[in-house]
């Protein structure tokens, strides 16, 4: 093990824990669905950027778009930067009409919203069965790279990496609840802020300067300092199916739309969506460039992925090595802890109490059925992580893209169709299920595009249809109280 790597990242952990401690004290206090699965609905602006961010930004950001950076070149860069509105998006579309509807349900969970809205048990169950295959799914891969860095980059086996990575985030999630889900995500932004800027600055100092570097990519293949990419990769296809599915797409994650119910003021959702665009940009440039411009420091690298990892401990000295590795790992696990407890929110919240709603009074009885729903789910997500198959990674965009073509338009036709009923919701998120899940597993590109794409078009148009057989909504359902 490589101890003077280790170090800043134990340091990070205490601090992971420390703050859901003060999480765990807060929690106490006030209505406890409300405070463990939404944090009181207290967030300011800067909590919410971070929170959104560090969300939104998960393996894939730090290792897998990287390497393929580091396979296909600038033009990769650029692509990356599609992603820059996603914030925006996800706060501008849903944001206040979100919050005000939330509140004025009560709504704890993104199901809760779902069935104020459309008034459908029906809904609900698919909805939650949707989202819970997706986040273990999501999850497991996620676990999975937590604990391939630790290994790559650490020198810590594979099953240890595992159980370090997977125990700390169950604990932490399962008795900080959103509070300190938030808090950690906060400083998870700061350190992969401060982690991206490190290595950029370390790559572009190993290969001699931002003008050799580009250079020396040109010698290596032309191609990679051209915006068409490697193999001419880029097409406008391919550019469009990516900005739907990782920018555009994003709306309808449930677990970026949650924190749009959770934020305090019409100022934070504002100052959320200037700092969180900010760090976007900042992140994706930041590690994307690293990963093109490691071509030149690293030309031989047989597996693109292990750019970053490998970059890590060539460029940087060992401490600054251990703080960014910190980074890639906050990315992980701010992911994995927002999947997290969603999926105990919808266990406890939507499941349980949708078939005991009698045990909404017995707060002492769900203050321990969500802490442990949540600390089990990790640890099942961890099992499944030990021995995993060889292309679980396929799973991950399955999941993401599935969610997206199940939530998406019931979610923005809820909030902006006031005509838009149950029937309508429920035949958008079974046609856009299936035929995701279908054109995924064939793989099959209709005229290029990606599965993502002729799913969200075919669910819009399963939508419309569907609405006309539907019973209307109550007028009063999108109406100020």
């Amino acid at each position: 093990m490589k101890t003077e790597v280790l170090l800043p990242l134990i340091a990070y952990l205490l601090l992971v824990f420390g703050l859901s401690v003060y999480a765990y004290t807060r929690r106490e206090q006030g209505n406890f669905l409300t405070e463990y699965f939404l944090g009181n609905r207290s967030m300011g602006g800067f909590v919410l950027a971070m929170t959104l961010t560090a969300t939104y930004i998960s393996a894939s950001s730090f290792i897998g778009g990287p390497g393929a950076a580091y396979k296909f070149g600038l033009g990769w860069v650029l692509l990356a930067m599609i992603q820059l509105p996603a914030v925006w998006l996800s706060l501008g579309v849903l944001g206040k009409k979100f919050a005000i509807l939330a509140r004025r349900y009560n709504a704890v969970t993104l199901n809760d919203m779902l069935f104020a809205r459309y008034q459908s048990r029906l809904l609900v169950w698919l909805a939650s069965l949707s989202l819970l295959v997706a986040f273990l799914g999501a999850m497991t891969v996620q676990f999975i790279g937590g604990a391939r860095l630790l290994e790559t980059a650490a020198g810590i086996p594979y099953d240890t990496g595992l159980l370090i990575f997977g125990i700390s985030i169950a604990l932490y999630t399962a008795f900080g609840g959103f509070r300190a889900s938030v808090l950690n995500d906060a400083m998870q932004g700061l350190v992969m802020l401060l982690g991206t800027i490190l290595l950029l600055v370390g790559v572009v100092h190993a290969a001699g300067g931002l003008h050799s570097a580009v250079d020396k990519l040109q010698q290596i293949d032309p191609k990679l300092v051209s915006v068409h990419g490697g193999d001419d990769v880029l097409s406008l296809p391919f550019m469009a199916s990516f900005w739907i599915l990782v920018c555009f797409g994003v709306i309808g994650l449930p677990h970026t739309a949650v924190r749009c119910i959770s934020y305090k003021d019409s100022k934070a959702v504002h100052r959320g969506i200037v700092l969180g665009t900010i760090v976007v940009a900042i992140l994706m440039f930041g590690m994307h460039l690293a990963g093109a411009l490691g071509r030149a420091v690293l030309p031989d690298l047989k597996i693109p992925d292990q750019v970053i990892p490998t970059l890590m401990i060539t460029v940087l000295p060992p401490f600054a090595a251990g703080i960014f590795l910190a980074a890639p790992m906050a990315a992980i696990m701010s992911t994995i802890n927002a999947q997290l407890l969603q999926s105990s929110a919808t266990i406890v919240k939507d499941l349980y109490l949708g078939i005991k709603p009698e045990q909404l009074a017995n707060e002492r009885k769900l203050k321990r059925f969500s802490s442990w729903a949540t600390f089990v789910l990790g640890l099942l997500v961890l099992l499944a992580a030990w021995r995993p198959p060889e292309m679980i990674i396929w799973l991950n965009l399955l999941a993401f893209g599935g969610l997206e073509a199940v939530f998406l338009w019931p979610l923005v036709l809820g909030l902006y169709w006031e005509r838009a009923n149950a029937t309508g919701a429920l035949s958008s998120m079974i046609v856009g299920a299936v035929c995701y899940t279908l054109l995924a597993s064939i793989d099959l590109h209709i005229a290029g595009l990606h599965p993502i794409v002729p799913s969200l078009s075919l669910s819009l148009l399963a939508f419309y249809v569907g609405n006309k057989f539907g019973k209307q909504p109550r007028e009063t359902v999108l109406k100020p109280s």
